[in-house]
């Protein structure tokens, strides 16, 4: 791990990529862990665009009972010691995957969502977006004030991530000196794709999971283990 250390502490510009493992560490239901299953439903049959037209009602129960679960989540050491590397080091680039927004509550700034936001609605007819953190929501489905149907401001399986953020994501890799792999199962492309990139653009990448990846083999350096008891020793000076 001092070798890591020693990287992270030299890097000049550094880029991170979370996934679902850093939020369920603080108790948010993972889409593939053993509490991946809402009801008989997997999150592959309800984050759907087909889904939503199909039964939108069903799909706002799941979303309002997921924020309901992530309101009450705190984050946890991984999500501290991300917001302390970012106050450390002035080019500093947070991509996450995650929806839950522990990474805003943690302090981070410097954040792509590639994902979106579950806090954030957006209507299907004018396309407005706005802030609602109201756990439960009154009405399901929420409407617009345009009387249109509002959806959750997520990237659901079958939709494109949007160009901007992924634009963003992919300059801050080609730019890190270090990319930072945390809690992900680098399964889930495009997203994964920025390990290889990030090696081809020559900086060095750590990876920090539970578990073995596609991946774990081919970084510099990757460690077994939470984030929130790795990622803390990993930046310290």
């Amino acid at each position: 791990m001092n070798q890591a250390r020693e990287w992270i502490r030299e890097a000049r510009a550094i880029a991170v990529l979370t996934g679902a493992g850093i939020s369920a560490e603080s108790g948010v239901p993972t889409f593939r862990g053993p509490g991946g299953l809402w009801r008989q439903y997997s999150p592959e049959q309800l984050a759907t665009p087909e889904a939503f037209a199909r039964d939108p009602r069903l799909v706002w129960e799941w979303y309002d009972w997921r924020r309901c679960k992530v309101a009450g989540a705190r984050p946890n050491a991984g999500h501290l010691a991300l917001a302390a590397l970012e106050e450390a080091k002035p080019r500093f680039t947070l991509i996450t995957q995650n929806v839950d927004g522990l990474h805003d509550r943690a302090g981070s700034r410097s954040i792509i969502k590639l994902h979106g936001d579950l806090w954030t609605v957006r209507c299907t007819a004018c396309a407005r977006e706005r802030r609602d953190e109201r756990v439960p929501l009154p009405e399901l489905p929420p409407r617009c004030e345009c009387g249109a149907l509002l959806r959750p401001g997520v990237v659901w399986f079958g939709e494109p991530l949007p160009a901007g953020p992924w634009e963003e994501a992919q300059r801050a890799v080609r730019e890190a000196d270090v990319l930072l792999v945390v809690g992900t199962s680098a399964v889930v492309y495009p997203a994964a794709g920025l390990v290889p990139l990030a090696a081809a653009c020559g900086a060095r990448v750590i990876e920090c999971n539970l578990e073995e990846t596609p991946f774990s083999a081919e970084v510099d350096k990757s460690f077994r283990g939470r984030a929130g008891e790795l990622l803390p020793q990993l930046i310290a000076s």
